[in-house]
């Protein structure tokens, strides 16, 4: 570890894992504030489907400060770029005053382009191309983008907005523009938190009633309401797009409720899948136990923290 760095503190876990009041109390202990790494909790007006629980941001009467939550319109399609270029602006703020940053949530990709550094590219809209575009057809697009690159990810091919995308972006790097986010030099250490597949499972689907109940289906309604398509909604998946689904007719109550409950357990599976993956490929993550109380908790995490920089 060079201390002459700052140093990122880490916490992850999938959904439901209590992973935000565990980063809540060390951010606390640590005299630090939190960098979200949820891909969803950047949209303002999504905060039931999301699990934007700002309660766990008060701790014993202490507001912890929070960055890089509700910083998006609903109906926006939030990019891995941004949030790497968004970090950097926060993370050089906190540090910038003297604090400690940490970086908390579930979302595999924001987080490893953070920790690795990647190098992402800001590819602006390109009017021309996009008019020259217009007129081909589907398949003439498919051929087009095939001829640019190997279609390994199905989802630029899934409708004509995302082909045309997906050519631009490849047009612009064909023309060797590279404006990339420079991410800031950090130490890090990672924690993880994940119950046991069945404990899980139990709070998951005791959390998807509650949120039903705290009115999860009205805030759906709303966006709606307020002009934002159900193609944009569904495109946020699990909450988003099972109660569009039922709020357009398309699923009865019970379906929406049912399928929703089994596609957030599969998420959180694809969530543990990810961060295995960030082992196998060289990070270290510190997993706390996660029946341990919180005191517990953190006194394993600082007591780590202290070490790697005898504080």
């Amino acid at each position: 570890m060079n201390s002459s760095v700052p140093l990122l503190v880490t916490v992850l876990g999938p959904t439901a894992s209590g992973k935000t009041a565990f980063a809540a109390r060390l951010a606390l202990a640590l005299g630090a504030e939190i960098i979200s790494a949820d891909s969803r909790q950047v949209y303002r007006k999504m905060d039931i489907g999301t699990g934007k629980d700002y309660a766990d941001y008060r701790v014993g009467g202490t507001d912890i400060p929070y960055h890089l939550i509700d910083i998006a319109d609903a109906g926006y399609k939030y990019s891995v770029f941004e949030y790497q270029r968004d970090f950097a602006r926060a993370f050089d703020d906190i540090t910038g005053r003297g604090k400690r940053a940490v970086l908390c949530g579930g979302s595999g990709m924001y987080i490893e382009s953070v920790l690795q550094a990647y190098e992402l590219v800001a590819v602006p809209h390109d009017k021309a191309l996009r008019k020259e575009l217009e007129f081909r057809t589907d398949e003439e697009l498919t051929g087009m983008l095939a001829s640019m690159r190997t279609l390994h990810n199905v989802s630029d091919t899934s409708s004509r907005k995302r082909l045309i995308r997906a050519i631009e972006i490849e047009a612009f790097a064909a023309a060797g523009k590279r404006p990339a986010v420079s991410v800031p030099r950090f130490d890090y250490i990672i924690f993880g938190i994940a119950p046991d597949r069945e404990t899980r499972r139990r709070r998951i689907t005791r959390r998807l009633d509650s949120r039903l109940g705290e009115g999860m289906i009205d805030e759906v309604r709303r966006l709606l309401d307020k002009g934002i398509s159900p193609e944009d909604l569904i495109f946020y998946g699990l909450e988003y797009k099972f109660i569009t689904l039922y709020l357009t007719g398309n699923l009865e109550f019970d379906q929406m409720k049912q399928r929703l409950n089994i596609a957030i357990h599969q998420f959180a599976k694809r969530q543990m899948t990810w961060f295995r993956k960030m082992e196998r490929s060289g990070f270290e993550i510190h997993w706390l136990d996660p029946d341990a109380d919180m005191e517990e908790k953190l006194e394993k995490a600082i007591s780590l923290i202290s070490g790697l920089r005898g504080s």
